[in-house]
């Protein structure tokens, strides 16, 4: 493990308990358990129960200990719980650890610093890189900076380096003039399609760039991450995300870092050296103007592995609500973008016309590749939902539950044509409590649109599919503990006075089954996770306390003992060193 936790408070042993009577025929030995869980409560889809068993990775038993323990062989392994609780993996729909790897290494910048704080981390970055080494990294916030940045600030403080600096969403970046010149950026250079260069009044470039395509303009001119960098970035990530109780996620935008083709490699190397444990889908990022994107598309299966499944494609529809008006709203924005006065300002931007996307969806539809659209703001969100429409009515059920991803703002005639056309809803509950991206967004939308903002009691009222997504590492952490309970508190975690959306708050019970058996419905794996009953796989995790018995604003600190996949024991907190 290459991640530095606090050893575990409560000491959990497994070992072989007692012997078994010799009189145990082969054919029952041959059917013992290989793990029994037990002393412990261990949540069941009927309820609690007190133990487990375990064999070739599913659960073949669970109820009271008495009965468990008749699938006690010789070699059963026996953990004592020592009353501590047991919980079904966790599931992530929308996460990026590659990035949050690379992230890590990078120049970063803490959520919510002000400029004088923003400008004082790059320059110690300044003083840790080569002389005219690029400083790459993130995050700032436009709220907490006092306004759009200009270039001139990073110009104080790297003059002679190119700096590229993400904003929180990801979807804004920030370049001081030695990065806009090593991309050629000038009065006279156009925004690209989909993209927007932001102008001063004199019509230069600021050195603010909204969405891929114009991030992308600097960002190639960045030397790339080694294949080194990439699978240590990866790892790093993917040992954390298993410290916080995540068994299976979804990379939401294959190919962001390091390109599909030498990501996708990457996951199946890790997977062939048996360094990947999660259960994983890759979600491929694809436009109408990448070829690149239809050519991994084509070799996704060379990278399948049993827990890999690369059957996914990205589309991204709009951008962000937030002060760069990028997501696509059916209403105009509440506030004005500073010296733009394009359509983009008013409603923000689709990225793709409905016609292409309903085509593109059902051809993948047919396929049998799952659709995965970013889709913030409105308009957007309908314009995923009729793209899905189109494809059942030309391919029919398929099966294949696409999912809308975001849906910061959904309008409520759409609420309930999810599950009418056989879509869900993928949301990000990282992002409800209070926080400088969620200022810039009520300053975008205004006080009566945001009091809807990501309704997730509408959704579920509407009988849809709703699924969770981190979004990390757009979000500080991948913590899910975070997202389960502000998806019930709508504050910040541990509480606060203040909230965000309150009035689309849901149970804890509800949020649980998002990180669940809704998860496992999208991932086509109903069957096999989710659950802890038997006949289903043994992906479990140990936490240090009943999330169902204590204070909601304690649900954020829940610390995970041990997580286990198919049986396995992939992370054990008590064998993390100590710092």
């Amino acid at each position: 493990m290459t991640i530095r936790l606090p050893a575990a408070g409560l000491a959990l042993a497994v070992a072989l308990i007692g012997p078994v009577p010799a009189a145990l025929d082969a054919q029952a030995r041959a059917d013992a358990a290989d793990l029994i869980v037990t002393g412990g409560k261990v949540r069941t889809s009927a309820g609690w129960a007190d133990a487990m068993a375990v064999r070739h990775g599913v659960i073949v038993a669970v109820g009271d200990a008495a009965a468990v323990a008749k699938h006690r062989g010789p070699a059963t392994r026996v953990l004592d719980l020592k009353g501590a609780t047991v919980l079904p993996g966790l599931h992530d729909t929308h996460v990026h650890p590659m990035d949050g790897g690379i992230t890590e290494r990078r120049c970063k910048i803490l959520q919510g610093l002000d400029l004088a704080a923003v400008q004082k981390a790059v320059k110690a970055c300044v003083a840790r890189a080569g002389a005219g080494e690029w400083i790459l990294g993130g995050q700032w916030d436009a709220p907490a900076l006092g306004g759009v940045p200009d270039k001139s600030a990073l110009d104080q403080v790297a003059p002679g380096q190119p700096v590229l600096l993400d904003d929180t969403s990801g979807h804004s970046a920030w370049a001081n003039s030695k990065a806009l010149a090593a991309a050629g950026i000038t009065k006279d250079t156009p925004n690209p399609p989909g993209g927007i260069i932001e102008r001063n009044a004199r019509g230069e470039p600021t050195g603010v760039l909204r969405e891929g395509s114009a991030i992308t303009m600097v960002k190639r001119h960045a030397p790339p991450a080694s294949d080194a960098a990439i699978k240590a970035a990866l790892r790093w990530s993917l040992d954390l995300m298993l410290s916080h109780g995540i068994t299976s996620f979804a990379e939401a935008a294959t190919g962001f870092i390091a390109g599909v083709g030498r990501e996708m490699r990457t996951y199946a190397e890790l997977a062939d050296a048996g360094l990947l444990k999660q259960r994983v889908t890759l979600c491929l990022s694809w436009s109408p103007e990448n070829p690149a994107a239809e050519q991994a598309i084509a070799d996704r299966n060379l990278y399948t592995r049993p827990n890999l499944s690369p059957d996914c494609v990205k589309m991204f529809l709009d951008g962000v609500p937030t002060d760069g008006h990028t997501a696509a709203m059916l209403q105009p924005y509440a506030d004005a973008v500073a010296g733009r006065t394009d359509a983009a300002s008013q409603t923000g931007m689709l990225l793709v016309d409905q016609n292409v996307l309903s085509a593109a969806v059902t051809r993948f539809d047919n396929m049998g590749l799952t659709v995965k659209f970013h889709a913030a703001g409105d308009a957007a969100v309908r314009a995923g939902l009729n793209a899905i429409e189109a494809a059942r009515k030309a391919n029919g059920w398929s099966g294949l539950m696409h999912n809308v991803g975001h849906c910061t703002f959904v309008n409520p005639a759409d609420l309930p044509r999810a599950r009418a056309i056989g879509a869900a809803f993928e949301v990000s509950p990282y992002l409800w409590g209070p926080s400088p991206i969620n200022d810039a967004i009520t300053a975008a939308v205004g006080p009566e649109i945001i009091k809807r903002v990501w309704p997730v009691r509408e959704m579920l009222d509407a009988g849809a599919l709703v699924t969770p997504g981190s979004d990390w590492s757009v979000v500080p952490s991948v913590n899910p503990w975070i997202g389960i309970e502000t998806l019930v508190t709508r504050q910040v975690a541990g509480g606060s006075p203040n909230s965000f959306g309150a009035a689309e708050a849901i149970s804890l019970a509800e949020a649980m089954d998002l990180f669940t058996v809704n998860s496992a419905r999208l991932e086509r794996r109903a069957d096999k996770l989710g659950r802890l009953d038997a006949g289903y796989l043994a992906d479990f995790i140990v936490v240090d306390r009943n999330p169902y018995d204590v204070p909601v604003t304690q649900i954020h600190d829940t610390k995970v003992r041990m997580t286990f996949i198919g049986g396995e024991k992939v992370y054990d907190a008590a064998a993390v060193p100590k710092r």
